[in-house]
């Protein structure tokens, strides 16, 4: 397909490809789909190998949020029933990231959810990173606390952390039917502010909230201009008791081609699967890692993800590998640019399998609030089977069975999923 050549082409050469062809991407039939991932591939390994960044998400004050965002189960007058609680200590932070670098995890995603950080939130969080990083050697630490106001992102690089996550979540166009209690400007401003504070910005967006192709299209080419290090790709989770519930408009197919048109669109940056892998891709979850070179281990935010162990496995049974701490993840260009680690990939900034890239820097999806924001917030749990659907699709068949509450690890006395 002279289509697919011509991506590749651009993916190799980090250049930006038309909005048509973008939309293109999106508009493949079933028919063409394994094309699509193995053209998608062909851009993914060229930067990133066969190696797969793991990161941990921990909650570190769950619910309650002041914010209407239509797609969060934490937001205002969300009825989801959800786990609530207020502020982790520093102490019980570090014992719930130490179990996600156990299980192979290199950074450590700190979310809270709340409009902003007030200042002494950030003292708050400054010290749980430091703690963090004095219990877990080499760790990266990911802060992900809403909006932030001057001088915030400064104080939370000197307290040690590597980056910062806040989704776009959509496009500028639909921005306000999503939410109405800040703006898509007050996004792009608190990006700004981590790149200028020297974190690693990491800026994604949610798909499945009955946007267009043209919506989709929009925000990915906003978050290139944007250039963060790290760009999770959330599929909404339609927790029962928000806004969106109903939106079940995603398959497994339909996830695959907006992951191939991310990876043309940002060929050289950490692309995340984040948020509702699990409930939306379901058994083509391996096919994904073919796209995406970072994924969330266990559990999200508010929801439970499939069990680790199911993770590393399903890792290796696609013939990839786990990126280690001592891997740098991003490609050496955008490393030296800032990027989290610089130390090397090979002469011509791509970074050949088993070499890496750097840490990344990222995020983690976080974020964004939830319903697959953030790391979004849930995850379901078990993948299942979907019948084959029609080129593109209609309306994806609820799979309420698989978002599941998260009950364990973060806020509970129960052990976490890592």
């Amino acid at each position: 397909m002279d289509l697919l050549n011509t991506l590749v082409d651009k993916g190799l050469r980090r250049e930006l490809p038309t909005r048509e062809e973008a939309l293109a991407v999106l508009a493949t039939s079933d028919d063409d789909l394994l094309d699509v991932v193995a053209a998608a591939g062909k851009v993914r390994r060229h930067w990133f190998g066969r190696r797969v960044k793991l990161n941990y998400l921990v909650n570190l004050k769950s619910g309650l949020c002041p914010e209407d965002c239509s797609y969060c189960s934490q937001r205002l007058g969300s009825k989801a029933d959800i786990l609530k609680y207020t502020w982790l200590k520093p102490d019980q932070a570090s014992e719930a990231a130490a179990a996600g670098l156990a299980g192979g995890a290199k950074r450590v995603c700190l979310v809270a959810s709340g409009r902003g950080p007030t200042d002494r939130d950030v003292d708050r969080v400054s010290e749980t990173i430091r703690t963090i990083k004095e219990q877990n050697e080499g760790v990266e630490v990911c802060a992900c606390l809403g909006l932030l106001s001057d001088g915030q992102a400064e104080r939370l690089r000197a307290a040690g952390a590597d980056a910062y996550n806040h989704n776009l979540n959509t496009s500028e166009s639909t921005y306000g039917d999503i939410t109405t209690t800040h703006t898509y400007a007050d996004r792009v401003d608190t990006v700004h502010k981590a790149h200028a504070a020297g974190l690693s910005a990491c800026s994604g967006l949610i798909a499945g909230m009955g946007e267009s192709d043209e919506d989709l299209v929009d925000v990915v080419y906003s978050l290139r201009e944007l250039d963060p290090d790290s760009v999770p790709v959330n599929f909404l989770i339609p927790f029962e008791g928000t806004p969106l519930a109903k939106e079940w408009n995603l398959t497994p197919q339909r996830c695959l081609r907006i992951l191939a048109m991310v990876r043309f669109v940002c060929p050289d940056v950490e692309v995340r699967i984040a948020g509702g892998r699990e409930v939306h891709l379901r058994s083509m979850q391996p096919l994904a890692l073919h796209l995406a070179n970072s994924i969330f281990l266990g559990d999200y935010l508010t929801s439970e993800g499939q069990a680790g162990k199911a993770d590393l496995e399903m890792i290796a049974d696609a013939g990839f590998e786990v990126e280690g701490a001592d891997q740098v993840t991003l490609p050496q260009h955008r490393a030296a640019d800032g990027g989290c680690g610089s130390h090397a990939a090979a002469a011509d900034g791509t970074a050949p399998e088993g070499a890496a890239g750097c840490g990344s820097h990222e995020g983690a999806g976080c974020g964004s609030h939830e319903g697959a924001g953030c790391g979004s917030h849930g995850g379901g749990g078990v993948c299942g089977s979907v019948p084959a659907t029609a080129a593109e699709p209609k309306t994806n068949e609820p799979r309420t069975d698989l978002v599941a509450v998260r009950r364990r690890g973060a806020g509970t006395d129960l052990a976490p999923n890592a």
